[in-house]
């Protein structure tokens, strides 16, 4: 097992409709350099070093699963708890098959 996954996803939204779950630290990182350059601010450099810091073992992980829950509570696109999605259930009609 990677030393470097979260013990518990962060679920962040992205965009409108959205909900992307960081599982590790590469993929908190993946999710920060992805973030507008024009809305970067001092908590985003803040929380990317942070979680660059833990990913080279200079910090624990559960200290970059902290800041990058953190940043997403700043920023407002934290999600509590994604809850069961339509996708997620599965059917009883036949699983999508077409009838012939």
């Amino acid at each position: 097992m990677n030393a470097k996954v979260f013990d518990r996803p962060v679920y962040l939204k992205k965009g409108r409709d959205l909900i992307e779950e960081i599982t590790c630290l590469e993929d908190a990182i993946d999710f920060l350099e992805a973030w507008p350059r024009n809305d970067r601010d001092i908590v985003h450099d803040a929380t990317l070093k942070t979680c660059h810091m833990a990913f080279d073992g200079l910090k624990p992980v559960k200290v970059g699963r902290d800041a990058i829950r953190a940043f997403g509570d700043k920023k407002g696109i934290l999600v509590k708890s994604p809850g069961v999605q339509p996708w997620m259930i599965r059917s009883r009609s036949g699983g999508g098959r077409v009838s012939t």
